[in-house]
């Protein structure tokens, strides 16, 4: 079993991953077999797979202070104390990077073109690993910049409209080649005939005619990024689980993909408490 990563090791793997970051926000191509190739040169007999799971572990930091990283890297946890610290230790000397995640997350969106919308759909992906580090070494839990920036691209209005309009251009397609193309052209948008109250985004339809409640949920980033779920999205999910689907768009940056899951979001996601509301008297 190979050592603990030195720490000239950590500190050549985290610049080379916010390298790739950076491009990555800006809309730029790379190819991450070219950075592995580049990068094995400055470690200790590393594999290209071992360098991939720390490339993982770095997007587990990032997503632990809600953060975004690498579309393709899915967040791995277990990993080392001085692998955090060095991640926003690195943020902190370079911040340039949080000016790039704000444009990125308030950017309006480009409509992608897609020529077939069937073929974007993907399976839901597996509960991935977050877990922080269990090895036993300290760790000082420093944060530069106490930003979400999930939280800004989940309110993104231009960004929630165009994944709707993907998800009713997805549903219109799945309708037509079964044949029920007066059941497509039936698909409402009810977030904006209805609004918010309404507790889901578009009624669509099973091809036998019944109601399909579907909430669209959009990223510019990968499959794994965390969402936000209202008291009110939660609450229709539980009375409606067998009608209620949530359509996760992602990717919607460069390639747009979805998945869905139907059902209570209760039992289908682990939800997790972001607000509480404080009264005195």
């Amino acid at each position: 079993m190979a050592n603990n990563w030195s720490e000239s090791e950590v500190e050549a793997v985290v610049q080379d991953y916010f390298n790739m970051l950076r491009l990555e926000l800006r809309g730029e191509k790379y190819n991450k077999t070219g950075h592995r190739r580049a990068l094995i040169e400055q470690l200790n007999n590393r594999t290209h797979g071992s360098i991939e799971m720390k490339h993982q572990n770095i997007s587990a930091v990032l997503m632990s202070e809600d953060i975004q990283g690498i579309i393709g890297y899915k967040p791995l946890g277990n990993y080392q104390g001085a692998l955090f610290n060095e991640v926003f230790g690195y943020l902190a000397r370079n911040r340039d990077l949080y000016a790039l995640f704000k444009k990125d997350a308030e950017a309006l969106p480009i409509i992608p073109s897609i020529q077939d919308f069937l073929a974007a759909y993907e399976d839901a992906p597996e509960p991935v690993d977050t877990s922080g580090s269990s090895i036993a070494e300290p760790r000082a839990i420093y944060v530069p910049e106490k930003v979400n920036f999930l939280e800004i691209e989940a309110n993104n209005i231009e960004l929630g409209d165009a994944g709707e309009q993907f998800v009713i251009n997805f549903e219109k397609a799945r309708l037509i080649r079964a044949g029920k193309e007066s059941l497509a052209e039936r698909i409402e948008q009810i977030s904006v005939t209805q609004g918010p109250a309404a507790g889901f985004d578009i009624l669509s339809f099973e091809e036998n005619g019944t109601d399909r409640y579907i909430e669209a949920k959009t990223t510019k980033n990968g499959k794994n990024t965390p969402f936000y779920v209202t008291p009110n999205e939660l609450r229709f999910s539980q009375a409606n689980a067998k009608r209620y689907h949530l359509y996760r768009v992602f990717k919607y940056r460069t390639d747009p993909k979805v998945f869905s899951l139907q059902g209570n979001l209760e039992e289908l996601c682990d939800l997790r408490p972001s607000e509480y509301m404080g009264r005195v008297g």
